[in-house]
């Protein structure tokens, strides 16, 4: 019948998925990087986490960037780097739980990549974050009350991104494969 979708192979919905850079966005510990890894090699994509590009054109870690210069410089190296990063060509890219803020770079990422909000709840991003102590926003404080404020005014940002995909906790793999159906679906429907 002509009105029935088409049944994709997987080599097909993978093929139609990685056409377009796909850039992930959430707040910290929602996944972006070990998300986004396992997203590129299911994908046959580069992968580019932003944090290390950014770190590596600046000589410097992102906390020592936030000690000597504070978060405002930080924000505009991270807003170049990401806008060199979405050149057209098709790879993953995961960025800093902040980037999206940006009013120039969430435009950027929305005109020029297949944007994906890992959203994860307060209880899964406080136990991730837990196990990686070098975040400059949480130095010092309690991780639950900076993610629950931070959830309560970036999540209504984050919203904008083309696709939502729950980051539970549990297997990435499942996260990857709703990922790539998501972005199958959503370029099947641009290319329609």
């Amino acid at each position: 019948m002509d009105g029935d979708p088409k049944i994709l192979t997987e080599p097909e919905r993978l093929a139609l998925a990685a056409q377009r850079p796909v850039t992930l966005v959430g707040l910290m510990g929602s996944g972006k990087s070990s998300i986004g890894k396992r997203l590129a090699a299911r994908l046959n994509l580069p992968f580019v986490d932003a944090d290390t590009a950014i770190e590596e054109a600046a000589g410097m870690t992102i906390s020592e960037m936030f000690e000597r210069f504070g978060e405002a410089h930080f924000r505009d190296g991270e807003r170049r780097v990401i806008a060199r990063l979405i050149d057209g060509t098709p790879k993953v890219i995961a960025t800093g739980g902040g980037a999206f803020m940006n009013d120039e770079t969430r435009a950027l990422i929305l005109e020029r990549t297949m944007s994906v909000w890992l959203d994860a709840d307060v209880a899964t991003l406080v136990d991730r974050v837990r196990r990686r102590g070098s975040r400059p926003l949480l130095k010092g404080k309690d991780p639950g009350a900076v993610l629950t404020a931070l959830a309560a005014i970036r999540n209504p940002v984050y919203a904008q991104a083309r696709i939502r995909v729950a980051s539970k906790p549990g297997p990435h793999h499942e996260t990857v494969d709703a990922i790539v159906a998501a972005l199958a679906a959503a370029n099947a429907e641009e290319a329609a």
